[in-house]
């Protein structure tokens, strides 16, 4: 027998405050058709004053947990992938920990940007494979909108605020490719291309900072880094291309979205896209994704998914599942 992470629940939470595209036209040249056309977003939610990304983030894990029929007593980790925690320390992680009531087990923030989700479950699923944890919880939560720089067109009406969690249990599986949970795992990093996606601030640096981004640069990078990744965890998990029945990836570009999946052989009808209703959500992007296609009644139980993202670092990976 073989030990898996299973998912047992999934849950997401999203701002109230919904941005139509036509809300940057007073302030920047721009308008809905142009950033539609550039990256399919039509709309996407901004945290209100005061909305923290841990706030969110166990909003996110309650509904998570919720799904699960467990409470916060039942979990023994909690590991939390953003690039925008409400302080330098102590982690997101712990404050979602104390404000679930949870008194036992251990909780942590993992940084990799837009990667952050694929590198939380990766660490998550160690830990059950490892016999450290029974049950963990793994959420992505951003505040991006508190990092855009609002005369920069190229990147402020590309991203937003949400979260989304998984609950992840430890189940006995034959080993094999048809049993549920995490399948594989693949992550990469290369730091040589930090200045192609950054925030141009920190706390050695004595500034908060916005993000930075060449646009062009990254999409070259993204589409290949995607569709390579995702190629190796299927490898990894024994699984061919026309045996996966959705792609869950990171919401930053549609065009990006199409690109992977093109390269893979998947048409459109297997991919789960919300970069339209929520634009690029960094770490929060493939759970919300999960959470929404889960609740629209797409991914069914037993379905194989491959979930992949890239972020500043640069840092990408994938996961193989089975729902």
């Amino acid at each position: 027998m073989t030990l898996r992470a299973v998912v047992k629940g999934v849950g997401h939470y999203l701002p109230e405050r919904v941005v139509p595209n036509s809300e940057f036209e007073a302030t920047l040249d721009t308008n809905d058709e142009w950033i539609r056309a550039r990256s399919g977003i039509e709309r996407r939610h901004f945290a209100a004053e005061g909305e923290t990304t841990s706030a969110m983030a166990t909003a996110a894990a309650r509904a998570a947990l919720k799904d699960a029929g467990l409470d916060a007593s039942d979990i023994d980790a909690i590991v939390l992938a953003t690039s925008t925690a409400d302080l330098t320390f102590p982690s997101a992680a712990t404050m979602v920990q104390a404000d679930l009531g949870m008194e036992g087990g251990f909780a942590f923030d993992v940084q990799a940007v837009c990667a952050g989700f694929i590198y939380a479950l990766s660490n998550a699923n160690a830990l059950i494979v490892s016999g450290q944890a029974r049950r963990v919880l793994v959420i992505g939560a951003e505040t991006f909108s508190r990092i855009m720089d609002w005369t920069d067109r190229s990147t402020c009406v590309l991203f937003g605020d949400g979260a989304g969690a998984l609950v992840l249990e430890a189940q006995e599986g034959a080993g094999t490719p048809d049993d549920r949970g995490i399948l594989s795992t693949d992550l990469n990093s290369d730091g040589r291309h930090k200045d192609l996606l950054y925030v141009d601030g920190g706390v050695s640096t004595g500034t908060t900072g916005y993000l930075r981004m060449q646009g062009n640069q990254v999409f070259r990078h993204a589409v290949e880094k995607l569709a390579s990744t995702a190629t190796k965890a299927m490898e990894r998990a024994g699984v061919a291309p026309e045996e996966v029945d959705w792609i869950v990836p990171h919401q930053a570009n549609i065009r990006i979205i199409q690109g992977t999946a093109k390269r893979l052989g998947l048409p459109m009808e297997n991919v789960i896209v919300t970069v339209q209703d929520h634009g690029n959500t960094s770490a929060a992007s493939i759970p919300l994704a999960l959470s929404v296609g889960r609740a629209r009644g797409q991914i069914k139980p037993g379905d194989l998914i491959v979930t992949e993202a890239i972020g500043g670092g640069l840092a990408w990976g994938a996961v193989v599942l089975r729902w």
